[in-house]
């Protein structure tokens, strides 16, 4: 077994390659900005890495940008309206993350005085909290010595030991490898160069092996094979659901809005009146479902993609005069961008209006 008081070369040669070549992110404290004694901010790590999960970099830095202009701290984020993180978050897929982001934060003021636990432990504790996020935050915010695994890192050491077993079932061995490897010493660093070696050099296809700092040691590219791994389990065909939307404008160019329930798939955001998401397809998805009589026109089908499953959406649009509707309200067409509306909805939404001269036209009464 490693000694643990000691570094293993292939760590020292990853350091060393990161202290280099660090990729320069809001949220991170580089290497030299941590040698004149500059520590990581847990509140941005732990957002971040929230973020992060599923989603790029790319799309995840105006998010991360906007939650820090509107919440600083993680107090200011406790007492913030779930409606307006929810608002906030739209767009950036997972929905659940957004409200388990607002519990953690929660809790954090709450029971721990604005102040995030240092420890692994202490961290997964918290709501939302899973094994990757609490060794992350611990690692780069802490400097504990926390095995950190992400998609990234799955395939670095994958490749780097030649792992053949396939995903989901190899993972412990693998995070057994990345504790042996993460050092005492920066165990942030070395957490954080094994995600940027992953992203930048050690690529799902095409990887950059010559510049790789494991080069002399994996095991993968010895045998001429790096793109075979990791080794993933077969895909199951994601099953089909279906329903059915309704569009509704006011000739005053409101858009009947309502909020989804604040559990389950796509909890608390806004969405237009829509059906069950069903694999029935009969009349669930007929203008018969409508919330009210209207002269709706059908306007296209969106095709959605959930982790689980395939969703087909028929779109239906009518002008309409105001009505109260239970649980819904009327939202000026002009404010619908700082609404929590989800990637699905604003889809429905566009299929429903474009080249439409005027939706507000035609309305029933």
């Amino acid at each position: 077994m490693l000694d643990k008081t000691s570094t293993a070369p292939e760590a020292e040669r990853l350091l060393g390659w990161y202290d280099r070549h660090h990729r320069d992110l809001p949220w991170r404290v580089s290497p030299p900005m941590r040698a004149r004694g500059v520590k990581a901010d847990p509140y941005h790590v732990w957002l971040s890495e929230v973020m992060l999960q599923q989603t790029t970099v790319a799309a995840v830095k105006p998010y991360f940008a906007k939650f820090l202009a509107l919440w600083p701290g993680v107090n200011d984020l406790a007492t913030a309206r779930s409606e307006d993180v929810m608002a906030a978050w739209a767009g950036l897929g997972y929905y659940a993350r957004a409200r388990n982001l607002k519990k953690c934060a929660e809790a954090v003021a709450a029971e721990h005085g604005g102040r995030f636990p240092a420890t692994e432990a202490g961290l997964k504790a918290l709501p939302g909290i899973g094994d990757y996020t609490a060794a992350a935050v611990a690692a780069i915010a802490f400097d504990e010595p926390a095995a950190v695994m992400d998609g990234n890192v799955e395939r670095v050491i994958s490749r780097l030991y030649a792992i053949s077993d396939p995903l989901p079932g190899s993972k412990p061995a693998m995070k057994a490898k990345v504790a042996a490897l993460t050092p005492q010493e920066r165990p942030g660093d070395f957490a954080q160069a094994m995600m940027d070696l992953g992203a930048t050099i050690c690529t799902p296809k095409r990887p950059a092996c010559a510049l790789c700092p494991f080069r002399e040691d994996c095991r993968a590219l010895a045998v001429g094979d790096p793109e075979h791994y990791p080794v993933k389990a077969a895909k199951k065909a994601k099953p089909v659901r279906r329903a059915a939307a309704f569009v509704a404008v006011s000739p005053q160019r409101r858009m009947l809005l309502q909020r989804r329930p604040d559990k389950g798939l796509l909890g608390g955001m806004t969405q237009v009146p829509v059906t069950d998401f069903t694999s029935r397809r009969d009349g669930a998805t007929s203008p018969d479902a409508a919330p009210f009589p209207a002269g709706w026109q059908p306007r296209g089908t969106v095709v959605h993609i959930f982790t689980h499953f395939e969703l087909r959406v028929d779109v239906y649009r009518a002008g309409v005069a105001e009505r109260a509707v239970e649980d819904g309200w009327w939202e000026p067409l002009d404010n619908l961008a700082a609404q929590a509306l989800p990637s699905v909805m604003k889809k429905i939404i566009e299929t429903a209006i474009v080249s439409t001269p005027d939706p507000t036209q035609g309305h029933a009464q």
